[in-house]
């Protein structure tokens, strides 16, 4: 009989072991979110900031990590277009965005303006380079550009010769980037007497100065929009974050390093 109690009191704690522990994982799940990671692809001109924002973010989301892609525009369109992965698009320039739209790759409702960029003629420090019209010159052998036609920036450096009616007299002086931290890269290493870059680049390098800047009139309005795209398991989180890169928290961070705050 005693025998009996013992395996009864026996079967009787470890049922109630069991359930303690299905009790403690299940108020875990409630008290822990699940981890979630989001599949970013951003223009190449926003990494430094981006990657700083994302930092500020987790700090309140342990549970949010983050996979990013840079390049130029144009190109992580084109992937995203053609079925990579993605959750969140942040593009340099409106038209990859709405091509993008356009073939219904994004989330209709999450598309925002986040920032906006002004476009400089950047030089080596040493250089004596003193306005636009020096390019002309026999000193200025090489100048870097984004390719435009996937590039942003490169496109908008176009726009800006031709306002200035300089393309003609320079196209055979330019040498092209896949995006515009080569562009940035090829004038800080000397490869370049002269670069096409974002007041946002410049400003975090210390091997190149302004020259100058070019009129916002003379090119497209540099704005980056910022959207889910569409097929993403993680809408809802990709929708809080573009909310907080929105906000004031992020958008210290961004003018921090050179960014302006998209107007509405």
């Amino acid at each position: 009989m005693r025998s009996k109690q013992k395996v009864e009191r026996s079967w009787w704690l470890r049922c109630r072991g069991i359930a303690l522990i299905v009790l403690a994982a299940s108020m875990a799940s409630c008290c822990c979110p699940a981890q979630t990671t989001l599949t970013v692809s951003a223009a190449a001109s926003l990494k430094d900031a981006l990657v700083e924002a994302e930092a500020a973010y987790k700090q309140s989301r342990a549970n949010v990590t983050f996979v990013n892609n840079f390049g130029s525009s144009g190109t992580l369109a084109a992937q995203i277009a053609q079925g990579a992965p993605a959750d969140i698009f942040i593009s340099a320039a409106s038209k990859p965005m709405d091509d993008l739209a356009a073939g219904g790759a994004i989330i209709a409702g999450t598309r925002r303006n986040l920032l906006r960029n002004s476009l400089v003629l950047i030089a080596p420090r040493d250089s004596r380079l003193q306005d636009f019209q020096g390019l002309t010159g026999g000193s200025v052998r090489l100048i870097a550009l984004g390719e435009p036609a996937s590039v942003p920036a490169g496109q908008y450096g176009r726009q800006s010769l031709l306002s200035l009616h300089l393309w003609d007299k320079l196209n055979a002086k330019l040498v092209l980037g896949r995006d515009v931290r080569q562009v940035l890269a090829y004038v800080e290493t000397g490869n370049a007497d002269a670069g096409l870059v974002y007041a946002s680049d410049a400003l975090n390098s210390g091997s190149v100065r302004v020259v100058a800047t070019v009129p916002d009139s003379a090119h497209d309005p540099i704005v980056y929009p910022a959207a889910v795209v569409k097929g993403s398991h993680r809408e809802q989180a990709g929708r809080q974050f573009i909310d907080y890169l929105a906000g004031p928290g992020a958008q210290a961070i961004f003018q921090k390093h050179g960014f302006r705050m998209a107007t509405p």
